[in-house]
C-alpha cells in the first residue's frame, strides 16, 4: 500500500473527515461548526444564489475559523455560473475546491498557481486516473453507498482499486456513517472519509422540519434510485408521493435521452426541473416530496446539533 498523506495530514484537521458538501443543506453554520470541532467541511458553490452571497460565505468561514474547508465546484455545462464561481474560489483562496460532474482541468491550472488543492469526485479507476494525470491532488471515490449521485461500485472495491493504481490519497464517499467503518475504509487505504447523510437532520440545516423528521422516519430499506431529477442516478426518499409518481424518468424523456444530438439539452431540462422541485421540498412543506438521502440514513435517530452528530461519530 502506498504512503499516502490522510485528510489528517492533508488539511491539517484532527480528524480525518469531511463533511461533505449537501445540495441545499450544507451552510456556513455547519461547516464553522465542524471545524470547531477537529474535522473539515465544504459546501456546494450552487448553494448561494449570487456572487456576493458566496464571497459572503467564505468569508465568513474563514472570519470564524483558521481551519481548512472546501467549495465544491460543478464543472461541466449545465452549471452556467461554473466560470465566474472559480475565479471567486481562486481570488478568495479557499483552502481546497472538490470538483464534480465534468474535467477537473481548468480548475486544477488556476487553484494550483493560488496554492489551492483540488480533489475531484471520480467513480472508477478509469478517471481517477485522467484526474491524477492532470494534477489532482486527492479523488473523492464515490461508490455504490453514496448518498445524491452515487457510483455502481462498492466501497472495499473502489477504494482497493484506486489505492492500488493511484499514487495521490483516495477519500472515500458512501457507506460510513460511523467512526467504526470510517476505520474500516481507512483499513482498505483509504485517507479518510466524506460524509453527507448522517449530517442532513443536524439543527443548523436550514432546511424544513419535515425533511429532517423524515431523515429519523426512514431507514436504508426506504433510499431508492430515480433518475427522474437530474437525469442520472440520484438516491432518494421513498416517499408516498414518491411511490405515486414512479421512480423513474417518462418514457419520452428516456426515448430523447437515446438521441445523441438533444441528449445533452433534455438532460440539462430535466436536471433544472428537477433541482427546483428538490428545493421547493427541501425548504418547505410539500407533498411533492423529493428528498436526498443515502443508505447511511439507518444511522439517524434524532434531530441534533452538528456536534453531538460528531461527537456519536467518533465515540469509542
Amino acid at each position: 500500500m502506498k504512503n499516502t498523506p490522510s485528510v489528517s495530514e492533508l488539511l491539517g484537521v484532527k480528524y480525518p473527515l469531511i463533511v461533505a458538501p449537501m445540495f441545499l443543506i450544507s451552510n456556513t453554520k455547519m461547516v464553522i461548526e465542524a471545524l470547531n470541532f477537529g474535522v473539515s467541511a465544504a459546501f456546494p458553490a450552487l448553494n448561494y444564489r449570487t456572487d456576493e452571497e458566496l464571497i459572503d460565505a467564505i468569508r465568513t468561514i474563514k472570519k470564524a475559523s483558521s481551519q481548512s474547508f472546501g467549495v465544491n465546484l460543478i464543472v461541466n455545462k449545465s452549471n452556467p455560473k461554473y466560470k465566474k464561481q472559480l475565479d471567486i474560489l481562486v481570488e478568495e483562496g479557499v483552502p481546497y475546491i472538490i470538483t464534480s460532474l465534468g474535467s477537473p482541468a481548468e480548475v486544477i491550472e488556476k487553484a494550483h498557481q493560488k496554492g489551492i488543492k483540488v480533489f475531484c469526485d471520480v467513480t472508477n479507476l478509469e478517471y481517477a486516473l485522467k484526474v491524477e494525470k492532470l494534477g489532482a491532488d486527492a479523488v473523492i471515490a464515490v461508490n455504490s453507498k453514496a448518498g445524491g449521485h452515487c457510483g455502481n461500485i462498492s466501497p472495499k472495491q473502489l477504494i482497493e482499486e484506486l489505492t492500488a493504481n493511484c499514487s495521490i490519497p483516495v477519500i472515500t464517499a458512501g457507506g460510513v456513517a460511523t467512526g467504526s467503518q470510517l476505520e474500516e475504509a481507512m483499513s482498505w487505504g483509504a485517507a479518510g472519509a466524506s460524509v453527507g447523510t448522517i449530517f442532513i437532520a443536524c439543527d443548523e440545516a436550514d432546511i424544513s422540519q419535515e425533511y429532517k423528521q423524515a431523515m429519523v422516519d426512514y431507514g436504508a430499506k426506504d433510499i431508492i434510485l430515480t433518475d427522474r431529477i437530474s437525469g442520472s442516478h440520484l438516491t432518494i426518499i421513498n416517499t408516498p408521493y414518491v411511490q405515486k409518481i414512479g421512480a423513474k424518468a417518462s418514457w419520452w424523456e428516456r426515448t430523447l435521452l437515446k438521441n445523441k444530438w438533444l441528449k445533452k439539452y433534455v438532460k440539462m431540462f430535466i436536471y433544472v426541473r428537477g433541482m427546483n422541485q428538490v428545493k421547493k421540498a427541501a425548504e418547505g412543506a410539500t407533498y411533492k416530496t423529493f428528498w436526498c438521502a443515502g443508505p447511511s440514513i439507518e444511522y439517524v435517530h434524532k434531530i441534533q446539533p452538528i456536534k453531538n452528530i460528531l461527537e456519536d461519530f467518533f465515540k469509542k
